[in-house]
């Protein structure tokens, strides 16, 4: 798709609803913020952030945080839907098909499992997060960079590079970052309030995840179990778990970790011997999750991936062993 036809798309619009996945990471946080300024400030559009899930904690400190809304208000006002970070509208979670049916859907993406939906795509698989097509993208409308959308795109670049440790880190990352710092990005703030601020709270969540690892017999696959009852019992939220899974991943001779987050609680389980899991996969970057979860119905990237299921726990955990001779 030519960048010049979503750009003129975007500049004719009049209000203009900007959303991401549920349960946003850096990049998908930092692609809306980003987004939202440029569109707002550079060309004076009516403009709404949308996310339906709580903000993680250890992004409140990014300027304009305050604007991204839980509900996306009128769905009838707005003529452009900008779909960001999300491989399938329904990422967006429950207002997925009401936003279907804005008469524009654009949808930028750096998910090879993307499904190419709305009217408009912008997908690059090769970049290193949204948030490096979107540098692109206003550098292709000539918008000034404020400090505030530096910090927004230096953040998600960094998110989803895992500071740069990735195999997804381009050369191109490297250099819009030095870009964003040039424009008041303090690389010291971002990593400070991301990986080295936590709460109590959350090291009592870690504590009970440490205690549900296994590993296969091969030693190639670690699982970890969040359950509904260790939210409650911390006093955390699906929030408090982002990143946790790199702890299994980590383990010797691990090439591949799957968080299994139970998303209904241990009663409905208990009643209907099963539920609906979340289930979050990483790779040590020699197996390509995205194939993984594609076998589910998910997708993401070769090192990052997941997929939903309703399943007991245990034929879960009997499925994934069952993979892991194949790692």
């Amino acid at each position: 798709m030519n960048m010049n036809q979503i750009i003129q798309q975007l500049k004719k619009s009049r209000r203009v609803l900007l959303a991401t996945h549920i349960h946003p990471d850096g990049d998908a946080i930092g692609s809306l913020l980003a987004l939202g300024l440029a569109l707002e400030e550079g060309l004076k559009k009516k403009v709404q952030l949308y996310n339906e899930s709580v903000l993680p904690a250890v992004y409140h400190f990014l300027p304009s945080i305050h604007r991204i809304k839980n509900e996306p208000g009128d769905i009838k006002a707005y003529d452009t839907a900008v779909i960001l970070d999300c491989s399938d509208l329904q990422r967006v979670g429950k207002a997925a098909e009401a936003i279907s049916r804005i008469p524009t859907v654009i949808n930028i993406d750096h998910h090879a499992t993307n499904t190419r939906f709305g009217n408009y795509q912008l997908i690059d698989p090769r970049a290193s997060a949204t948030t490096e097509i979107l540098h692109r993208l206003l550098r292709g409308m000539e918008m000034p960079i404020t400090c505030a959308m530096a910090y927004a795109i230096y953040t998600g670049i960094m998110a989803d590079t895992g500071s740069f440790r990735f195999s997804n880190t381009t050369p191109e990352a490297f250099k819009i970052c030095h870009e964003m710092v040039c424009q008041g990005a303090d690389p010291h703030k971002v990593a400070h309030h991301v990986y080295e601020t936590t709460s109590l709270k959350r090291i009592k969540l870690l504590n009970m995840l440490y205690d549900t690892i296994e590993v296969s017999e091969n030693g190639r696959l670690s699982i970890m179990t969040l359950t509904q009852n260790m939210l409650h019992a911390t006093g955390t939220s699906i929030t408090d778990v982002n990143g946790l899974i790199n702890y299994a991943r980590r383990i010797e001779n691990v090439k591949v970790a799957a968080l299994l987050y139970e998303r209904a609680s241990s009663r409905q389980m208990q009643r209907h011997k099963s539920s609906v899991f979340h289930v979050s996969l990483r790779s040590d970057g020699s197996v390509d999750v995205a194939n993984l979860a594609a076998v589910f119905g998910g997708g993401g990237h070769r090192s990052a991936a997941g997929f939903d299921v309703h399943s007991s726990l245990l034929d879960l955990k009997n499925e994934l062993y069952s993979m892991a001779g194949h790692l």
